[in-house]
């Protein structure tokens, strides 16, 4: 019998986990270490009994015949995850403070045109303009549909324009601008930087099957991770790699945090590129390559917090929430905390009518924790702890212009900062989104997921694209390599 080629995957992630599901499928022998617990954003933590998921998930695509359903039933785990549909009427709504205006997206293409058209009704046209052109980018990103694909689809030139320059060009209406941009925070957009087509994929795809899931994120990376084990592989926590050995441009092994060498036929690193790069000896790559992927800027970070309700106080709500301060802040919103912030209540049933706790992202720079960045978690000092207290009443404060009576509800509140994601998730200053996209400059942000170094790969949504859907299509392109994209998709298209 011909022996298996071994990979090590470094991080277990999305990005890490859906390569190891994939390749182990395939007949690969799989390792993952991982430093934290397995998931990344998708791993739970408990406060008082409720559990809790690290990353906010606003989902799509699971829907039958979406891309993470046909992805996920290829690798027979779709079965396994339990997935509430958001409100048809309004899965997002949104609070503005400065003229107490609330706006709801609604889903399917025409019933989103018309709840905007009624706020807009002189913009109808150009609403319906807007929302066509982006499904038609979408159909020309053929990874997305989980079609024949490359990068070079990013340097069309319809997808060389900003998001900000995008919008503006349907409409003169400044206030009809800012509604468009207003779900924002879910891809770290840049009103002069993001490319079109990732406002494009993220906007449709929650128009089309905005969800949720039942019980936590977990269930995917539980499901994942079982699909790995069940085909001979192994998955180690708390135990990351801390040194990389290089020899002859290749990988010769690597160190975990035991103290144990690994060696592989392949490795795949699912961490952010420049903290890959700290585990080598720099010299024994090109200096040009690692600077110049050192120096990409990441995308904002965010204050969270966990809110614990008191048992049938407050209302289960079935869309993802916003609130900001003014329309002219939808392009900063990390600027004078908290200028918006995005919230959920999780479901922890299919039938949920009260919720049972509240996750409030609230967008942040990491210069606003940057005295803090050489301390570790538990170590921070109390100035550090007044400082997150002094930032949970903001975001309850503004809480209660939304819900008055939300204060008389809470039961309990943690928080964490972009310190605690850059040191959990194992992410550069905490960066939400990854590494930012610039479509001034594309060639300067892309990053292969091959590497100058023969037997390494990267994955993960530093290196295409980001979010829950994204970072699957990103390790798609990452096994390919290994695969050959024309047979990898085949499987996945066929179901087999």
């Amino acid at each position: 019998m011909e022996k298996k080629q071994s990979i090590i995957i470094i991080g277990g992630g999305i990005g890490g986990l859906f390569c190891g599901a994939i390749l182990s499928k395939e007949g690969y022998d799989v390792t993952i270490f991982e430093q934290h617990k397995i998931g990344g954003g998708l791993h739970h933590f408990k406060r008082e009994g409720v559990e809790f998921e690290t990353g906010m998930h606003v989902i799509g695509t699971f829907q039958e015949g979406g891309v993470l359903n046909r992805i996920c039933s290829y690798l027979g785990i779709m079965d396994k995850l339990s997935i509430l549909p958001a409100d048809n009427g309004c899965f997002e709504k949104f609070h503005i403070d400065s003229d107490k205006k609330t706006y709801c997206y609604s889903k399917g293409a025409e019933q989103f045109i018309e709840t905007l058209a009624v706020e807009f009704p002189e913009e109808r046209e150009n609403i319906k303009r807007y929302v066509q052109t982006m499904y038609d980018i979408v159909k020309e990103s053929k990874m997305f549909n989980l079609e024949i694909s490359d990068y070079s689809v990013q340097y069309q030139p319809k997808f060389m324009i900003s998001v900000g320059e995008f919008i503006d060009s349907f409409t003169e209406n400044e206030r009809l601008r800012a509604v468009l941009a207003l779900s924002n925070p879910l891809y770290g957009g840049d009103r002069y930087k993001t490319p079109v087509y990732i406002h494009a994929i993220i906007s449709t795809l929650y128009i089309d099957s905005a969800a949720r899931f039942v019980g936590g994120s977990k269930q995917l990376a539980d499901a994942l991770t079982d699909l790995i084990c069940q085909s001979g592989g192994e998955v180690y926590t708390h135990n990351g790699v801390e040194h990389i050995e290089i020899k002859d441009k290749e990988i010769e092994y690597i160190v975990t945090a035991d103290g144990e060498k690994h060696q592989a036929d392949w490795y795949i690193s699912a961490i952010h590129p420049s903290l890959l790069f700290n585990l080598m000896d720099k010299s024994k790559i090109q200096r040009s390559y690692w600077q110049r992927i050192d120096s990409i800027p990441n995308s904002y970070s965010a204050f969270a917090l966990f809110i614990i309700f008191n048992p049938e106080t407050f209302p289960y709500l079935n869309y993802a929430g916003y609130y900001i301060n003014d329309y002219s802040r939808v392009w900063n919103p990390d600027k004078d905390f908290p200028n918006g912030m995005m919230y959920i209540t999780p479901p922890v049933t299919m039938n949920d009518k009260y919720a049972q706790k509240m996750i409030v992202n609230c967008i942040m720079s990491f210069d606003d924790v940057k005295q803090w960045e050489n301390t570790t978690v538990g170590n921070r000092g109390d100035e550090y702890v007044a400082f997150k207290k002094r930032c949970e009443e903001k975001i309850i404060d503004n809480l209660e212009k939304i819900f008055p009576d939300i204060r008389a509800c809470i039961k309990s509140v943690y928080s964490a900062t972009p310190l605690t994601i850059r040191d959990y998730l194992n992410q550069k200053e905490g960066a939400l989104y990854g590494m930012k996209k610039d479509c001034n400059n594309m060639a300067f942000s892309h990053i292969p997921v091959r590497t100058k170094l023969r037997n390494l790969l990267l994955t993960g949504q530093n290196i295409n694209y980001h979010g829950i859907v994204g970072t699957p299509l990103t390790a798609i392109y990452t096994c390919a390599e290994l695969l050959g994209l024309e047979y990898l998709l085949g499987r996945i298209n066929k179901n087999i």
